[in-house]
């Protein structure tokens, strides 16, 4: 009997867990920064072997931002601008 492929992924609390479903996003813990699967600037990071170990996955968008993690300015322009806005009063 074949075994179902499990992701480990990370929840609101910062915890990892087993999922069934791979994450949709991508994140560095240091960093506290989530981004797309295919960010450049990640994928670049990656490429040169720094970012690796420090690499989270969340199932969405929401549950990256419970765990205290912000949008990457490289491929989430737009809510990385609103998440700037709102911590320093939209100047």
């Amino acid at each position: 009997m074949l075994s179902e492929k499990q992701w480990v992924l990370t929840g609101p609390d910062g915890t990892t867990y087993r999922s069934t479903q791979p994450g949709t996003l991508g994140g560095h813990r240091r960093g506290k920064i989530y981004g797309t699967l295919d960010c450049r600037a990640a994928l670049q990071a990656i490429a040169r072997g720094g970012y690796v170990k420090h690499r989270v996955f969340f199932a969405e968008e929401a549950t990256a931002i419970a765990a205290g993690y912000r949008p990457c300015a490289v491929c989430l322009p737009q809510r990385y601008a609103l998440w700037k806005a709102s911590r320093t009063g939209g100047h």
